[in-house]
Parts: structure tokens; C-alpha cells; sequence
């Protein structure tokens, strides 16, 4: 399988994030990468590719112009605005309704465009926006062109990101980028899969309601979990959109058994869907020692992920979201690739 990725992530690090009142370095971090490099490394799997450019055009297809400017200047109007202070972070976060424009104020700015405090800038934090979404597209192309699956190693992670606003440490939505290259690509209808821990409400936001893409999520209940606003299971799409929406919210707790249920049942729905093509929302912060995280799961329940997958005999473009393990993260990650090319 061909694997697309970029040392350009690096450049965003070094932030800390509010966590139950405590301020603690950030479990989205570069480090992530690295253990799923050494896991490719100690495998010999795969081939690795570095990313073409695609500019901004593929992220202004399913974001806000006026978001994708704030991201592009965030840093360097913090910094000029606060010269001391390293990171940018939201602190006030105006109700949307109240005003319906930004202004210019650059706490407004982060305010209105961020909907948590997770989603920090530093110096190279929009940099590694764009060469993540070159990485979602990378892989998107080489799908569309006949690659039976392909892996993009994307960070920082998307599926949080809705139209215009960040949060969960996600900028972009680089499965929704992807998701919309296929269609104006040729793609008749398209499905996404979302198996990270938390779920996608910025990808659900972005196609709730249209009836071209398919969206199915599998997370923690958001009566008990984080983005605790969205995600339930009554979410079904509106519009065109109705019935192309489906939630598996599941208890703190949930090991394979319920989780293998839950996932069977989503590929079903997709199946019936028909789509001609596949994007994974591919996180592993299901596994049973993620820091930030409550489900079970072991490192041999990704290789049955992998193989659930596969049967739904689709091209597959497997995008990287979360999973802070990451001792583990290689190994679970990697778990799902063999587990769909039957090398388990």
C-alpha cells in the first residue's frame, strides 16, 4: 500500500491545551507520527510517497473563504498583536447569532472561528494545515487513479473542522477535502467511515445535507464524551441529506464485542448505500491505554477493522485522525492496513 506523508507536521508543536482545568502538553503531537514511521520501518510495509501540491483550491471546497484567510494570517496577527505570547489560543468565545461578523479584533477572530481551546497556533501551524491537506489529496488522486487503497499519514488531523471552525485539533477536514475531490472527480455517491474515538461532528456538519455522501461514525457517546454537542444517534441528516447520516454512540467501557457489532451494522448501511468509493476517518484512540479515551479495544481488534473493511470491496482512501497512545499508535494504525489486505 502506498503511504503519503510529510515531515512538514513537525513544524506544529510545542503548544499545551486546557485539559479538565489543567494545563498539560498536548497529546496531538508530533510524536504520533513518529511511532506509526517506526512501526512502517520495522515492517518494511508499504511505500512511501511525499505529497504533490494542490494549493488551496480542494480545502476552499468545502471551507469558508473568510475561515481559510483567518487560518492562513492567525499566528503572525497574534503574534504582532501579543509579541510575548508563543501560542495563539482563543479565550472568548462569542455565541454565534450575537454578531454574525468577526471584525477585526484578533481575540474576536480566534474567538469566532475556534470552537475549543485545542486548537493552538504556533509559528509553523498553518504550513503543516496545508501540507496535511496535500496529504489527504495526494492520496485522493491516487485512489481516483486506480490504487486499490492508499494511506495518508495526515497531521493534524480534520474531522473535527467544520466549515468555518476549528476545534479538537483539527484545522482542515481533510476526509471531507477528499470526500469532495471524488465527486468532482467523477464519483457518483461517496462514503465515509469515521472509526476514531470522537466523533466527526465537523464531517457530519459539512454533508448533513446532501445525499451524495455517505456518513457513518462510530464513537463515545457524547452524553459522556467530547464533542458532547454532537454525535447522537437522532442525527440522520436533513434535506437531501436525510438518512445519510448515521451515529453509533457506545458507553465508556465498549470493548470489540459490542464495537464489532456496531461497526458490521454501519457497513451494512454503506453497502446498501452504494457508493464507488471509500474515505476512513482512521483513528486508533479506541485502543484500551489512550490517555484521553474510554473503549477497550485491543491491538488485535484493528486487524478485524482492516478486514470489516475490505469487505465492502471498495477503493479506500485511509486518512489519519486521532490516537494518543502512542507507544501503541504504530502498531494499531498499522494493525488496520494488514487487516484489510489480509496480512493479518
Amino acid at each position: 500500500m502506498k503511504i503519503i506523508y510529510s515531515d512538514d507536521h513537525q513544524q506544529h508543536a510545542g503548544a499545551k491545551e486546557l485539559l479538565f482545568g489543567e494545563m498539560v502538553p498536548m497529546f496531538e503531537k508530533p510524536e504520533r507520527m513518529d511511532m506509526i514511521l517506526r512501526r512502517i520501518e520495522e515492517l518494511g510495509y508499504g511505500e512511501m510517497l511525499a505529497p504533490d501540491s494542490f494549493g488551496l483550491e480542494p480545502i476552499l471546497a468545502v471551507h469558508d473563504a473568510g475561515y481559510v484567510t483567518f487560518l492562513s494570517e492567525a499566528y503572525e496577527r497574534w503574534h504582532a498583536t501579543y509579541p510575548k505570547a508563543a501560542v495563539g489560543m482563543p479565550y472568548v468565545f462569542p455565541l454565534r447569532g450575537l454578531r454574525q461578523a468577526p471584525g477585526r479584533s484578533v481575540p474576536g477572530l480566534f474567538g469566532y472561528y475556534c470552537f475549543d481551546l485545542s486548537v493552538p497556533f504556533v509559528a509553523g501551524t498553518w504550513p503543516a494545515i496545508r501540507r496535511s491537506a496535500d496529504v489527504a489529496m495526494t492520496g485522493q488522486r491516487l485512489v481516483e487513479g486506480g490504487e486499490r487503497a492508499v494511506f495518508s499519514l495526515c497531521r493534524p488531523p480534520g474531522h473535527h473542522a467544520m466549515r468555518d471552525m476549528g476545534g479538537g485539533y483539527c484545522y482542515v477536514n481533510n476526509a471531507a477535502i477528499a470526500a469532495q475531490a471524488f465527486r468532482e472527480g467523477g464519483a457518483g455517491r461517496v462514503a465515509i467511515l469515521d472509526v476514531d474515538y470522537h466523533h466527526g461532528n465537523g464531517t457530519q456538519s459539512i454533508f448533513y445535507e446532501r445525499g451524495d455522501v455517505f456518513f457513518v461514525s462510530l464513537h463515545g457517546d457524547p452524553d459522556q464524551e467530547y464533542p458532547h454537542f454532537a454525535g447522537y444517534a437522532d442525527e440522520t441528516g436533513a434535506g437531501a441529506g436525510e438518512g445519510c447520516n448515521v451515529n453509533y454512540p457506545m458507553p465508556w467501557g465498549t470493548a470489540w464485542r459490542d464495537y464489532g457489532a456496531a461497526l458490521a451494522d454501519g457497513i451494512a448501511r454503506i453497502r446498501d448505500f452504494g457508493p464507488d468509493v471509500l474515505v476512513v476517518s482512521l483513528g486508533v484512540d479506541t485502543f484500551k491505554e489512550d490517555p484521553i479515551s474510554k473503549f477497550k479495544l485491543e491491538s488485535e481488534d484493528y486487524l478485524r477493522i482492516g478486514e470489516q473493511i475490505a469487505g465492502l470491496g471498495l477503493p479506500t482512501l485511509f486518512v489519519m485522525e486521532g490516537g494518543y497512545a502512542v507507544e501503541a499508535i504504530g502498531v494499531n494504525a498499522i494493525n488496520v492496513l494488514l487487516g484489510f489486505e489480509g496480512k493479518a
